[in-house]
C-alpha cells in the first residue's frame, strides 16, 4: 500500500504534460496498470518500469512521443503488437528478463519502424539456436540486439558520445587560429631580432675595419714625413 502511494505521489507531484522523463523502477502494478500514469503525458520520451511485476502491456497509455521504453526484470511474456499502436516512435526496448520465448512473440515488434535496439537478455527465447541470426533477420530495423551489433560491436553509450564531444570542441578550441597567428609572429620577431643583430654585427665589423684603414694611412703618412725629415737633416 506504501509503495501505491509513492507511485501516486511522484505522479501527481508533476505537470504530465510536461514531463519529458519517468523513472518508476521497482514500484508495483495493479493487474497490468500503474494508477497515475495516463495519456496526459504527452511530451513523454524516456519512461522506465523495471521490476514493477507488469505480466501485460494492454493498459499502457498512449506516448506517442516516447523514444526509450525499460521494462527489463517483469513477467511479460506476449503483447507486444501493442507497442506498435500506443508508442509508435520508440527507437530503444529493454525487454530482459521477461517470460519471452518464442520469435513469434517477437515478430509483433516488425511493426516498430524506428526501433534501433532491442534488449532480450535474459529471456528464454535466447537459448534458441541461431538466436541473434533469427532476430536480426526477423526485426530488420535494428541495428543492436542485447548491446552488440551483428558484427558484435558494442553500442555507443550516449553519455560518452557527448564526452567525446566536448573533447572535440576543446581540441578545436585549442587549434583555433590566434594562438598559431601570435606563435608566428613569435617566429617573425625572432627572426627580425636575429636579423637586427647580424647587421649590427656587420656594421661593427665595418666600423672596424675602416678605422683600421684610418689608422694604417695615418701609420704611413707618419713614416713618409718622418723619412722627408730625415732626407732634409741630411
Amino acid at each position: 500500500m506504501e509503495m501505491k502511494k509513492r507511485i501516486n505521489l511522484e505522479l501527481r507531484n508533476r505537470a504530465p504534460e510536461k514531463v519529458t522523463e519517468l523513472v518508476l523502477d521497482n514500484c508495483r502494478s495493479s493487474n497490468g496498470e500503474i494508477e497515475g500514469l495516463n495519456d496526459s503525458f504527452k511530451e513523454l520520451q524516456f519512461l522506465s518500469m523495471a521490476n514493477v511485476e507488469l505480466t501485460s502491456l494492454a493498459k499502457l497509455p498512449t506516448l506517442s512521443k516516447l523514444r526509450k521504453l525499460e521494462l527489463s526484470d517483469n513477467v511479460i511474456s506476449g503483447g507486444l503488437e501493442v507497442l506498435a499502436e500506443r508508442c509508435p516512435n520508440l527507437t530503444y526496448l529493454n525487454l530482459s528478463g521477461n517470460k519471452i520465448k518464442d520469435l513469434g512473440t517477437v515478430e509483433a515488434l516488425q511493426n516498430l519502424k524506428n526501433l534501433k535496439s532491442l534488449d532480450l537478455f535474459n529471456c528464454e527465447i535466447t537459448n534458441l539456436e541461431d538466436y541473434r541470426d533469427s532476430i536480426f533477420e526477423l526485426l530488420q530495423q535494428i541495428t543492436y540486439l542485447d548491446g552488440f551489433d551483428q558484427e558484435d560491436n558494442e553500442a555507443p553509450d550516449s553519455e560518452d558520445d557527448d564526452d567525446e564531444g566536448d573533447e572535440d570542441d576543446d581540441d578545436d578550441e585549442n587549434e583555433a587560429g590566434p594562438p598559431g597567428e601570435y606563435e608566428e609572429e613569435d617566429d617573425e620577431d625572432d627572426g627580425a631580432s636575429d636579423l637586427g643583430e647580424g647587421e649590427e654585427e656587420e656594421e661593427v665589423g665595418l666600423s672596424y675595419l675602416m678605422k683600421e684603414e684610418i689608422q694604417d694611412e695615418e701609420d704611413d703618412d707618419d713614416y713618409v714625413e718622418g723619412g722627408d725629415e730625415e732626407e732634409e737633416g741630411k
